[in-house]
């Protein structure tokens, strides 16, 4: 079993490269097989990207790797079921709903796996595929969605989902007429998307906004896209320099898609500067409580939550934390209070009693973002932390270990 161990304390100084978006690559890469061929560039090095390769390789689609660079040629594509075998790897599966549908107006799939960060229902999705005319059916786990013909419509979701989203969008390419989506979400990450879209052929309007009209054509051809650099990764190494740094920098980013980000880290007095494609942070002694609501962008990420907590525990104060898009996204607290944090939790809100000192301990990632919360614990804690249970961090987060290394934090991977 791999575990990572940190011993804390150490003054983080240098520079820190952020790699692709992990939110967005999980799109882009079932995305292609829309067309005959596509490049991607930037492909950050996550164990999410291997999942979508092994379920491209189960269909025969050719990849090839050059760098950070995948080309996708799908002309021998087969559509076959993708059962849990496969699917239960990643949230991002479901992503083949809407472009195996949207191809070959048929798709057999198992529901995916993930996180276990509280319900994210399907129903918006296979809703938004029977408006455009296909027939849901399911046996257990195992759903069959199948069309005749995809027609256009006009369909709004109840909640800005990104999933749903995507996959309707990813469905409704190739439907015959016009598709309206309204409460669409307006994630940097679907921007990116459309821009990939759009470059193979397709007819989208209303980037970056909560309406989206999509006329379909009866093809695409081949696309590129760069893959936008990754806020939430860039978020956390940030947070990582209001807590350990000196002049550490976290570079090739996009400060525009972390506006809201930046202005709790204002609120509670955080040296940073801002530049044009990077962040210089340093250490501070003293930071300010604040109150943190996570909403749908441009609101604070939820993805940025659990990070956050962590930063929050080094405040002069109490500050308060709610939890409005997943409610199983406190499974962090646990081991923070283990490593001698004060956090309560009373329904979809956390109370964080600042400040208090950290010590390490023996911990366990529960998912993603609460392992992210655990490092940044973790670096800043009294003696040698230990991570279980890796397999989270290593689905979004691109070489962690050499960044960190590279900046001066005593952080290594050891197998039992």
């Amino acid at each position: 079993m791999d575990m990572i161990k940190v011993i804390g304390g150490q003054t983080l100084s240098g520079k820190i490269h952020i790699s692709g978006s992990k939110n967005s690559a999980v799109s882009l890469i079932p995305a292609a097989i829309l067309s005959d061929c596509a490049v991607i560039e930037k492909v950050p090095k996550i164990s999410d990207v291997n999942s979508l390769k092994e379920i491209l390789e189960y269909l025969d689609v050719s990849l090839k790797f050059d760098g950070d660079k995948l080309y996708i040629d799908t002309s021998n594509m087969v559509n076959k079921d993708i059962t849990n075998e496969y699917s239960t790897k990643l949230r991002a599966s479901y992503y083949f709903m809407g472009a195996l549908l949207g191809r070959f107006k048929k798709v057999v799939i198992s529901l995916p796996g993930g996180c276990s960060i509280g319900k994210r229902s399907f129903d918006f999705h296979l809703h938004g595929f029977e408006k455009l005319g296909a027939r849901v059916s399911n046996e257990g786990n195992l759903y069959k969605i199948e069309a005749d013909k995809l027609v256009g419509a006009n369909i709004r979701l109840p909640f800005p989902s990104v999933g749903a989203t995507v996959n309707i969008m990813l469905a409704a390419i190739l439907a015959e007429g016009e598709t309206v989506i309204d409460n669409a979400a307006s994630e940097p990450e679907i921007g990116n998307l459309i821009e990939f879209l759009i470059s193979m052929g397709a007819k989208i309007e209303g980037k970056d906004t909560t309406r989206l009209k999509i006329v379909g054509v009866e093809k695409l051809s081949g696309g590129a896209i760069k893959v936008i650099p990754d806020r939430i990764e860039a978020g956390t190494y940030i947070l990582a320099g209001v807590m350990n740094g000196n002049n550490l920098e976290v570079c090739g980013i996009r400060p525009d898609h972390l506006t809201s980000f930046f202005d709790k880290l204002k609120e509670m007095g955080a040296s940073f500067e801002i530049r044009k494609d990077s962040v210089i942070t340093n250490k501070v002694e003293h930071l300010k409580p604040v109150n943190i609501e996570t909403a749908v962008y441009p609101g604070f990420p939820t993805d940025l939550q659990q990070p956050i907590t962590t930063l929050l525990l080094m405040a002069d104060g109490v500050s308060t934390l709610r939890e409005t898009i997943y409610e199983n996204r406190f499974q962090n607290t646990k081991y923070l209070n283990e490593m001698g944090a004060n956090i309560t939790i009373d329904g979809d809100t956390i109370t964080v009693y600042g400040p208090t000192e950290l010590s390490g301990k023996l911990v366990k990632t529960s998912d993603l973002r609460a392992g992210a919360a655990l490092i940044l614990a973790a670096l800043s804690a009294h003696g040698e932390t230990t991570i279980t249970d890796i397999k989270h961090l290593l689905r979004g987060y691109s070489d962690l270990i050499s960044k960190l290394t590279n900046v001066g934090a005593k952080i290594w991977l050891e197998s039992e």
